[in-house]
């Protein structure tokens, strides 16, 4: 039988972080996989998840089964969290997922068994796992572009582009910190999105992963909130990984929004039923911890001042690179990086570029152009804008 299995694709990014481990240079930049790395090159566990987990160890009893929807408390705290407290939380339901990948992959299942070849539209370039998710779940998939040609949001383009999408598509937005490029949107794109959803009736589908990393936890979140105000329907998926430094703890939740009640427990069930043929229920542990911190005030404090604390890291870095570029004469380049938000930035280079950057200075980013640059020590800039600066002189 598996004679007859053909060559599957690699994944482009784990491909790199292997060439990566085997490169013996000491110099050597890892900046693919989008983790937080601190100053000194961990990735740390964030002390209000620490005490979190102290905490669960002295109180825990028991390991029983959570049931189809996971965690019900963990579930209840991201409604709030993401919808804000005054938000549509009484016509939306929230099943907790197998980190935001997995809320990604639920979510389009829903959306096919309710709408078999629905159409959503993904923008170019996108995470790199959203179209492989949405083809896997039986979706086509269209593009509509996001850049413009200084590497900032194309408003004027996007609102173009997504004229041409029908009434029943979705449309797949990054809520904050678009990955790979970091351009966001100005409040004014948003609320220019939101009234194109509600006027033309597309279904908005927010991938938010790494809100608290770009402008704040609530100008991250501003966003979603807008358009669940607008629209009548809407599909979250959330992931904990980023802004709760639970990596590994594959912490998400996958959250939907309805007309009618009655809308919203029927797609709330039809979650549970695709979680059961896939992984039968989420993992406790990271759902719990994240409850823990939600849901005490001391604890809720302490992480949003780490996560604040990430965030300058971030800006600092972002800030300095940019600096350093425009002292060496890369004025225009330095100018589209410090635009940029989040834990990633697109390098204005080519895919040849790319390559000459890391075989001629061991700096490893994607192919694309994409750089963590949150995995990224402050004493380690100076090296990494020297290794652009290098590879833009060679043009």
């Amino acid at each position: 039988m598996l004679e007859l299995l053909p060559p599957p694709p690699t994944d482009p990014l784990w491909d790199l972080t292997y060439e990566f481990g085997s490169d013996e240079r000491a110099e050597r930049l890892n900046l693919v996989l989008g983790v937080y790395r601190d100053h000194t090159g961990r990735t740390p566990v964030m002390a209000a998840v620490r005490e979190a987990e102290m905490r669960l160890a002295e109180r825990s009893e028991s390991k029983e089964y959570r049931g189809l929807s996971g965690n019900a408390a963990f579930n209840r705290a991201l409604l709030d969290l993401v919808l804000g407290p005054q938000g549509p939380s009484d016509r939306a339901a929230a099943v907790q997922t197998v980190a935001g990948s997995g809320a990604l992959r639920l979510l389009a299942d829903l959306i096919c068994r309710t709408r078999p070849g629905t159409t959503v539209w993904i923008s170019d370039p996108a995470y790199v796992n959203h179209r492989p998710i949405l083809e896997a779940a039986g979706l086509a998939v269209r593009t509509f572009g996001w850049c413009d040609a200084e590497g900032g949001f194309d408003a004027a383009g996007v609102l173009r582009d997504l004229a041409g999408a029908r009434r029943d598509d979705v449309v797949l937005l990054q809520g904050c910190c678009h990955n790979p490029t970091g351009a966001d949107p100005a409040p004014q794109d948003w609320a220019a999105l939101a009234e194109l959803a509600a006027r033309n009736g597309w279904v908005p589908f927010v991938d938010l992963a790494y809100h608290g990393l770009g402008d704040g936890l609530e100008a991250d979140l501003a966003p979603t909130r807008l358009l669940a105000e607008r629209v009548p329907e809407m599909f979250v998926a959330v992931s904990c990984s980023k802004n709760f430094g639970l990596y590994s703890d594959r912490t998400g939740c996958a959250i939907v929004l309805g007309a009618s009640d009655r809308a919203v427990r029927h797609a709330e069930t039809a979650l549970q039923n695709a979680a059961r043929t896939l992984y039968s229920m989420p993992p406790e542990h990271g759902a719990a911890v994240v409850t823990t911190v939600l849901e005490d005030a001391g604890l809720r404090e302490l992480w949003r001042t780490e996560l604040d604390a990430m965030r300058g890291r971030i800006e600092a870095n972002r800030t300095d690179l940019a600096a350093r570029l425009t002292a060496m004469g890369w004025e225009a380049q330095a100018r589209s990086l410090a635009r940029q938000r989040g834990m990633f930035s697109m390098l204005p280079l080519t895919a040849q570029e790319m390559l000459r950057l890391r075989r001629e200075y061991a700096i490893y980013g994607t192919t694309a152009g994409r750089i963590n640059i949150a995995g990224i020590s402050a004493e380690r800039i100076p090296c990494l804008a020297r290794g652009i600066a290098g590879v833009l002189a060679g043009r």
